[in-house]
């Protein structure tokens, strides 16, 4: 676990936040600064920095209530569809250091794009450079 975050902060009750959905290792909020009415953000009460660091329970835990809200969110803003997303890291434009999930409710015509367009020009991988991949992944 890191230094204190704002998110820590939100959990303690020491800054406000529209809070829709609270278990005993969970939180979800609405989002200060909203991509789209509704755009909530869920957290694990505990501060854990990246998704590896999280104990398997709170990680099923905090995808239950992702799949809790999803639909809550779309009926209460009328959305057409959603994404949902992990900046995990840095590098990935991860701004607190306290994992977290965006549900972004999105609507016909909002100008957003599918999630394939937030890492730029994709790779030229080569098959054997994929098949390199993939069995490291598997512990090959």
């Amino acid at each position: 676990m890191s230094e204190e975050t704002i998110f820590d902060k939100i959990v303690a009750g020491e800054i406000p936040a529209r809070t829709v959905h609270e278990t005993d290792t969970t939180l979800a909020f609405l989002d200060a600064n909203p991509l789209a009415p509704g755009h909530t953000l869920v957290i694990p009460k505990d501060g854990y920095e990246r998704v590896r660091d999280l104990p398997p329970s709170l990680s099923a835990d905090l995808f239950a209530a992702v799949h809790e809200l999803t639909p809550r969110i779309e009926d209460a803003v009328d959305a057409d569809a959603t994404t949902i997303g992990i900046n995990d890291g840095p590098a990935a434009g991860q701004e607190v250091p306290h994992v977290h999930v965006h549900i972004v409710p999105r609507f016909e015509g909002d100008g957003g794009g599918p999630i394939h367009g937030i890492a730029g020009s994709p790779p030229d991988i080569a098959d054997e450079e994929l098949d390199d991949i993939a069995a490291s992944i598997r512990n090959d």
